[in-house]
């Protein structure tokens, strides 16, 4: 074997599955290095894809070429839509998967893509070499015309002394060469997991931390700290009474995560539903002396909006109970896994409080929950491209840079893979904006914002969520992911079809005339205020209450209209009626985000000396400094840097 590849990807887990495959469908021969080749893209905490904001992430992976989206498709055991009572731009969904079905597809996937090798092993060390280059704005190797004369404090971007990836070194004593080198290493970066005052090195159960990594990118000048993640106790699912809880079942429409491919394929399972009581929390505080969160054993932070129930007992003291959610695992296996009751109590504490719930009276566990701490990298030193600024051909995603979920790490990891491999062929970085996707406002708030606990994404992040649905992720980002080669042809062809026909949908309820006397007594039926004079079929979309679908059998034009859609129908009628409900609240977002992008246009990276201007504040230039954002627009998202500040940098701009 020749161990010299273009790409190196650290890390098989979400992120660096995505990384591989988006790197080596685009022409860069890849390298995706694993502990354990049994355990690829491993759901280390709940066999779930999707959720609040979440969903929209998976389904702009999917429109950009990767995955994820297809590979929950074909393993899903329970699917939802949430959030239906609120507007489109709030539906997001989530499936539950089977666990072990979604490592093995995804590992087809893998073993099946062109350009790519997989090396089980463990690497120990990044090496790089000590280089002098003169990098562009944008931290890319190729040079730029300066768009800015040299006039006051602006100046153009100077070579300095800085260090490149040369490749990696493993526990087996394999160096494998590579100039762009992607780390996904999740929680295993000196990992270590509490159990009540038990600490076990690992960076999942039963298996070994990395020891070594993290200390060698740390030596490269690289920010290292800590962060905290848990996950709850497993159980078999044959001690539990399901008849004292209530069931949630999923549901069978035609929404899916990926815009290709077959419907989801699996049966359908239920969840369950309970809740804690006062007798459990009396029991779980008599063991917080032993938690680890509690006694000083844990300094760093956890994740805010996924509580253990040691905090949520602290948090919350007035709360009597707690939901829980009891979750199957996969469609052959009794394991449950149990929602809402992360732990780091001791086992005997975890197992008692449990066993005072009534379902759980005879109670029989797999595994106890754990916290787990490990290693991140200031998100901060990054570039919009995800490259580090510190090292070239450094790229890092996922949990190395502060997130949480599977999700946020696998939108992170595409967008290092495409970085990595266009980086090598001298072309601009593919960065998206916060108008264009949900990845693109994640990877904003890391290198802008950075983080101080680990980073979850929301709807409430998202200034242009209405921009943003997880109806329109093909609109926004099929076309620019086919332009440089990622998303495949069939994929481009399959949104060119789809956006014809909701053109022609939208075209046909703007000029077909509806007349009062035809529809009245259905517009009644339907609850729906009856016309006075004729209409346009659109004003009636557009009403609260009415749909294309319900509107069909009384204009039989639309009915017939709607019948020849040759395939995906449902999916199509959905978007067409989306667009133009909303087409007021879409079109103002667009024209605020066009407002906005003139900032986005002002390039300052690398011109400014941000010290030695005194007009700005104190924390501007410190934090101006450390970041050096690549435009104005981030400059002016930066917590610290005011509106004043940012008048000043424009003033200097102009002149």
């Amino acid at each position: 074997m020749e161990f010299k590849y273009d790409v190196v990807v650290v890390g098989a887990g979400h992120a660096g599955c995505e990384a591989a495959c988006a790197a080596a469908k685009l022409g860069a021969k890849t390298c995706l290095i694993t502990m354990d080749m049994n355990k690829i893209a491993q759901m280390s905490c709940n066999p779930a894809v999707g959720g609040i904001a979440k969903g929209q992430i998976v389904r702009e992976i999917d429109a950009l070429g990767g995955h994820m989206g297809e590979v929950t498709d074909a393993t899903a055991i329970q699917f939802r839509m949430l959030n239906r009572s609120k507007g489109p731009a709030m539906w997001s969904p989530r499936a539950q998967c089977d666990r072990g079905k979604f490592i093995w597809k995804w590992r087809e996937i893998l073993e099946n893509t062109q350009n790519l090798s997989i090396w089980q092993d463990q690497v120990e060390e990044l090496l790089t070499v000590e280089t002098k280059a003169a990098a562009s704005e944008d931290g890319f190797s190729h040079r730029r015309e300066n768009q800015f004369p040299r006039a006051g404090k602006l100046f153009p971007t100077s070579g300095k002394a800085k260090r490149s990836t040369v490749g990696v070194r493993t526990l087996l004593g394999v160096v494998i060469k590579a100039p762009c080198v992607i780390i996904t290493a999740g929680t295993f970066l000196n990992g270590l997991m509490h159990i009540g005052r038990t600490k076990i090195p690992g960076g999942r159960c039963a298996e070994l931390p990395s020891l070594h990594l993290s200390e060698s990118i740390a030596a490269c000048g690289i920010t290292v700290g800590r962060m905290k993640t848990g996950t709850p106790v497993r159980i078999d699912g044959r001690s539990v009474d399901f008849s004292l809880m209530q069931i949630q079942d999923g549901e069978s429409d035609f929404h899916k995560f990926s815009y290709m491919g077959e419907p989801r394929q699996l049966p359908q399972l239920p969840c369950w539903i309970t809740y804690t009581n006062e007798a459990v929390h009396e029991r779980l505080r008599a063991a917080l002396p032993d938690s680890p969160l509690y006694n000083g054993q844990i300094q760093s932070i956890g994740p805010r909006y996924c509580p253990s129930i040691e905090t949520k007992l602290v948090t919350f003291a007035e709360r009597t109970e707690h939901q829980l959610f009891l979750e199957p695992e996969g469609s052959s296996t009794r394991e449950l896994y149990l929602n809402g009751f992360s732990s780091s109590l001791p086992i005997d504490a975890q197992i008692e409080a449990l066993k005072l719930i009534p379902a759980f009276r005879d109670l029989q566990i797999y595994r106890p929950g754990y916290a787990i701490e490990y290693d991140y990298f200031d998100p901060t030193e990054l570039r919009h491209s995800l490259e580090s600024k510190k090292v070239e051909g450094l790229f890092l995603a996922g949990q190395v840079n502060g997130t949480t979920g599977y999700e946020e790490a696998a939108g992170q990891g595409l967008v290092a893979g495409v970085n990595a491999a266009r980086k090598l062929g001298g072309q601009e970085p593919f960065v998206m904006r916060r108008d264009e996707s949900y990845i693109g406002v994640l990877i904003d708030d890391l290198v802008t914002k950075g983080v101080d606990e680990p980073y979850r994404m929301f709807t409430s992040r998202a200034e242009y969520r209405i921009l943003l649905r997880q109806d329109d992720a093909d609109a926004r980002l099929t076309e620019r992911s086919y332009s440089m080669g990622l998303a495949s042809r069939e994929r481009y062809d399959h949104w060119l079809s789809k956006k014809q026909t909701i053109s022609e949908i939208e075209d046909f309820c703007s000029s077909y005339s509806v007349k009062a006397a035809l529809i009245n007594e259905g517009l009644k039926a339907l609850g729906s205020e009856e016309l006075q004079r004729g209409c346009k079929l659109i004003d009636l979309v557009m009403r609260p209450g009415l749909s294309l679908s319900n509107l069909a059998p009384m204009i039989p034009a639309l009915k017939d209209k709607l019948h020849s859609i040759p395939d995906r129908r449902e999916e199509i009628i959905e978007a067409a009626e989306v667009r133009m409900k909303y087409s007021g609240y879409i079109r103002r977002e667009k024209e605020v985000a066009a407002k906005i992008q003139r900032l986005e246009d002002l390039r300052i990276k690398g011109r400014f000396h941000y010290e030695d201007i005194k007009s700005l504040s104190t924390e501007a230039r410190q934090k101006l400094a450390k970041i050096d954002p690549e435009t104005m627009a981030q400059a002016s998202r930066i917590p610290g840097v005011s509106p004043s500040d940012i008048n000043v940098l424009l003033v200097m701009m102009n002149r």
